[in-house]
């Protein structure tokens, strides 16, 4: 059985090497407009091209909020 990971609530192949920028690319997401979670911890945007993921990976996206 391949390697997967959850993007959301969907399951996606976790080729070796795929970072949550690649993610977020591939399932044409844009990265300036939604906040990344991976296994409930916060991954800044700027920490994306570097966050490697792995098989089983808990993936959560969410709309950035701003304001104070």
């Amino acid at each position: 059985m391949a390697e997967t990971l959850h993007l959301n609530e969907q399951r996606l192949p976790c080729p070796p090497g795929l970072t949550v920028a690649e993610l977020l690319r591939q399932q044409g997401l844009d990265g300036r407009r939604v906040a990344t979670a991976v296994n409930g911890s916060f991954v800044p945007r700027e920490r994306r091209e570097q966050h490697t993921l792995r098989a089983g990976d808990q993936v959560l996206t969410f709309q950035a909020i701003v304001g104070g």
